[in-house]
């Protein structure tokens, strides 16, 4: 480019130099200007190193001979495209008085002093013009590049904030799932092991038990996926949906299959219970509550309370007492995981969750607003 950008203004210098030539100028000032000429192509390089100083510099030969006007026209432009607005004025307004000081001692024949001043203030602003225009250019340029690269950015990390919720959801969906169908594999797993000596019916019926709930597990756990996965087909293609609230009651009796005495006190004003996401949120509730209870107080009765109304909200209670002794089942790593993943659920669904232990009894609340 530098190469290029001197060849084409030496080129201009030359021919500059050969019209001052070819019109019978004095043989001095022919001389100087071939002189002029030849520092102004060496400038060049200085020039485009150093816009300012190098167009300055040029501007001061060009009031000395008019080859030196090419390149201080250029330098008068590079300024304009690389520096700030003033300081392109500043440039401009001395090679425009350069080039009026040397009209003065030099005048162009047919042309008069006011009509030369008019046309070298175009000139340079014209210079000063293209110059602002090339900035603002490349500075939209550089912003949309820059916008583009943020989008991207942007793109790229809503891709995986979206993956990331999906895994979420998968593994909480896939937690109530296999938490509850395993707890009741792991209690008839445990008859079977302190129990031997039961008689073979009681042992064919926690095997057949323990089959019929890991099949169970295998196949819910399918379904969730799929339902995770696209959930419009998903809904009209699995063969076991989601549960609701209104399948509670097959909840709670494989849960009292499995030795636990539950007491269910239904307030609900609609039978039918809230609508979808709401019965999904509330079911996955109790589920959870049977859950921990099964797990931690194996042989405590759990008691169940649900109330609420359309347009209000949605009330679960779930207690059981604690037995004084070790838990049933031994805390193992990410215990209690299952609760703040729940709550978190409840949250989503706009609702609230509290669970606490006092007096020897453990407390489920949960409040899941009931839309019209």
């Amino acid at each position: 480019m530098s190469v290029w950008v001197v060849a084409c203004v030496g080129s201009l210098i030359g021919l500059t130099v050969w019209g001052q030539y070819d019109g019978h100028t004095a043989s001095g000032l022919f001389t100087a200007d071939v002189v002029v000429g030849a520092v102004s192509c060496c400038l060049l390089p200085v020039q485009l190193r150093w816009p300012v100083p190098g167009a300055v510099a040029l501007a001061i030969l060009s009031a000395v001979s008019p080859a030196a006007t090419p390149a201080a026209t250029f330098g008068a432009l590079n300024v304009a495209i690389q520096a700030p607005f003033g300081v392109a004025a500043a440039v401009a307004a001395t090679g425009i008085a350069a080039q009026l000081i040397r009209n003065l001692w030099r005048p162009l024949t047919g042309l008069s002093f006011g009509w030369y001043a008019l046309l070298v203030v175009a000139a340079y602003a014209a210079l000063i013009g293209w110059g602002a225009w090339n900035q603002a250019r490349l500075s939209l340029v550089a912003s949309l590049r820059e916008r583009a690269r943020a989008a991207e950015a942007n793109q790229d990390r809503r891709i995986a904030e979206a993956r990331l919720a999906e895994r979420t959801q998968i593994a909480r969906e896939m937690h109530d799932v296999l938490a509850h169908r395993l707890s009741l594999v792991a209690t008839y797993a445990g008859a079977l092991e302190y129990r031997p000596d039961a008689p073979p019916g009681q042992l064919a019926n926690a095997a057949g038990v323990i089959r019929a709930s890991v099949h169970q597990a295998l196949s819910e756990l399918r379904d969730v996926i799929a339902v995770l996965r696209d959930t419009e087909s998903a809904t009209e293609t699995t063969e076991h949906p989601q549960p609701v609230l209104a399948d509670l009651p097959g909840l709670i009796s494989e849960a009292s299959s499995a030795g636990t005495h539950i007491h269910l006190d239904n307030r609900l004003a609609d039978t039918a219970g809230p609508p979808t996401a709401a019965g999904r949120t509330a079911y996955r509730v109790v589920q959870e509550g049977l859950t921990n209870a099964r797990k931690h107080a194996a042989g405590q009765p759990v008691r169940v309370i649900l109330s609420g109304a359309a347009g209000t909200r949605l009330t679960i209670d779930i207690s059981n007492p604690v037995p004084a002794g070790p838990a049933a089942a031994p805390v193992t790593p990410g215990s209690g995981t299952g609760l703040v993943g729940l709550s978190e659920r409840v949250q989503l669904a706009g609702g609230q969750l509290e669970h606490r232990l006092a007096s020897g009894e453990f407390r489920l609340r949960a409040w899941i607003p009931w839309p019209v």
